[in-house]
């Protein structure tokens, strides 16, 4: 049992639970008022899968400075539980059936194309090259996390053969809502973390950068954040619109509240940012997902209309 838990950790489990809230409302969107529970259900096991490995690829990659870093040091592979070796065939299994199963079974060969472009990006463009020689790591690093948005989205359209268009747009839009939201989200907590980065060598904006630039630049993202969430208003429905403007204002307030607390000299709680920001993308997808399972008119429909 413990050796099962070890390996269950190399997954990351709690990385993976948020990568897969993203691809529920982009699978749900894609076929507004249809619910396929089969193929989203299939699609989440994929995508569990591919991401899965990618996370373990990370720890194998990440084996060195995870064991100078307190929050990294009960993983699997530093706690040996689990060899290097045994990790990298674990997560090349996994890398197989995610590509295999997407393909195969939900019969979409792009989305077990856009599995294997995740795991490459995130392994040698993130974890090897980005994340140890330049603090922007997290900004062009985060487009991993933000791949779940078009493997979803290929897997619903590839299975529509109805003639309707694909909206691909659609999926671009929630993919950058993701890209903006993931630096000010790792930042935060990354200031909480800055001693532990800066003893892995690891060049994170807080440990690179004052804590007034790091919070300007937390606000800088979280504004891009909600603008873009803006975007996809047209093709959902007034559940959305309300959701994206309320959960995006309370984002914005906390925001601007931790970087005026910085600029004042106040003491400050990056970590309070950090879960809002958890909370903040978690209510606005489901606020999306609400939207598009109900398919009522979207805003363009009731704007074409008046």
């Amino acid at each position: 049992m413990e050796t099962i838990k070890a390996y269950f950790a190399l997954t990351k489990p709690r990385v993976i639970e948020l990568l897969l809230v993203a691809a529920i409302p982009a699978m749900l969107q894609a076929n507004r008022g249809t619910v396929d529970l089969w193929l989203i259900l299939a699609t989440l096991l994929g995508g569990w899968m591919g991401a899965g490995a990618a996370n373990t690829f990370n720890m194998v990659a990440d084996y060195d400075i995870d064991q100078l870093m307190g929050r990294t040091r009960a993983r699997p592979l530093v706690r040996q539980k689990v060899t290097k070796n045994r990790a990298a065939v674990f997560a090349w299994a996994l890398l197989i059936l995610s590509v295999l199963w997407l393909w195969l079974v939900c019969k979409s060969w792009l989305a077990a194309v856009f599995i294997i472009f995740t795991n490459v990006f995130y392994v040698f463009v993130y974890t090897k090259w980005l994340k140890r020689r330049t603090w922007q790591n997290v900004i062009w690093g985060g487009a991993a996390g933000c791949m779940p948005v078009l493997v979803g989205w290929a897997a619903i359209r590839d299975n529509v053969h109805d003639g309707s268009p694909d909206h691909w747009w659609q999926a671009i839009v929630l993919f950058m809502i993701i890209f903006f939201w993931t630096p000010p989200h790792t930042w935060a907590l990354a200031m909480k973390y800055k001693d532990d980065y800066a003893r892995a060598n690891v060049p994170m904006l807080p440990v690179v950068a004052s804590a007034e630039e790091t919070t300007k630049q937390i606000l800088i993202y979280s504004w891009l954040t909600v603008v873009t969430s803006l975007i996809i208003v047209p093709a959902a429905g007034w559940i959305y619109l309300v959701v994206a403007v309320a959960s995006g204002v309370i984002f914005l307030v906390v925001a601007t509240r931790l970087h005026r607390g910085v600029v004042a000299g106040e003491p400050v709680k990056p970590l309070t940012l950090f879960i809002l920001s958890n909370n903040y993308l978690a209510l606005l997808f489901l606020g999306l997902s609400v939207d598009a399972v109900l398919g009522w008119q979207t805003i363009s429909e009731f704007v074409a209309a008046l």
